[in-house]
């Protein structure tokens, strides 16, 4: 039953984190260490229910995913938007497969995740006040080079607590992408980015996973799923009338707090 109650809280975690630019690897990492959710099984979990956080985007982006493969052959832009999505998908995959076990043998820890936590605050925090005007407003128009480049920016988010969403929506912003479209783009490129990273953690622990455990991740992935509709749905909304400083502000005060945690700071 205690395992049955850990894979829906961290799924519950992970549909409300995957797309808030404050990591939902650092959180999910922090509260299996409290919950003792540990192991090889538990960086496996975090990795798949992470997957069912963005089938919700699917799911809510439903209809602009029936047109533009509709219109592949008559639209211009929806063959750009493709073409984007998938190059900027492409820096991960080359880095993902070559560094895989060094970030899940190394780079999984609660002391990455706090030093992350408070090192993307203060990123956000001089990006919001310094990022050039807005040259792109939608998805649809930007250029193959800044698609490729926000790719490069999403690798960074391979540090677990520096946040996939918040790399990439940094990097948009530099690049001249409007909020709008630069958190719109980030949901996009999360569909292969997480589609990829479940393949192949299945594939390497395909020989180890029991029964019981199908049965945790399945929890966990609908869990993710259910949680993710709700937040998705509004934080457009949000982050058009209050921008990204809040997350910010979250992050630095998480950060500290786990490190102050790591490192007995207040004994």
């Amino acid at each position: 039953m205690e395992q049955w109650i850990n894979a829906v809280l961290l799924g519950l975690l992970e549909g409300i984190t995957e797309f808030l630019p404050i990591s939902s690897t650092g959180h999910l990492i922090v509260l299996g260490d409290l919950l003792h959710f540990e192991g090889n099984f538990s960086k496996l979990f975090d990795v798949v229910i992470q997957l069912g956080a963005i089938l919700a985007v699917v799911w809510l982006y439903r209809h602009k995913f029936v047109d533009i493969l509709t219109t592949l052959k008559s639209e211009a832009s929806s063959r750009q938007f493709v073409f984007n999505v998938l190059l900027a998908f492409a820096p991960a995959v080359v880095i993902g497969l070559i560094a895989h076990d060094f970030i899940k043998n190394v780079l999984f820890s609660t002391t990455v995740v706090g030093w992350a936590f408070v090192i993307g605050g203060i990123v956000i925090l001089i990006v919001e006040r310094l990022a050039p005007p807005a040259r792109f407003e939608h998805t649809e128009e930007l250029p193959k080079l800044t698609a490729l480049k926000i790719g490069f920016f999403q690798c960074l988010a391979m540090i677990p607590g520096t946040s996939r969403s918040g790399a990439t929506i940094v990097g948009a912003l530099l690049l001249g992408v409007s909020r709008t479209a630069a958190t719109e783009f980030s949901f996009f490129l999360a569909i292969p980015t997480m589609a990829g990273a479940t393949v192949l953690d299945l594939w390497k622990a395909r020989h180890d996973i029991v029964n019981s455990e199908w049965s945790l991740i399945a929890v966990g992935f609908v869990v993710a799923f259910a949680s993710a509709l709700v937040v998705v749905k509004g934080l457009i909304g949000f982050i058009s009338r209050h921008g990204f400083t809040p997350f910010a502000i979250y992050r630095i005060v998480a950060g500290l707090a786990i490190l102050s945690w790591v490192y007995h700071w207040f004994g």
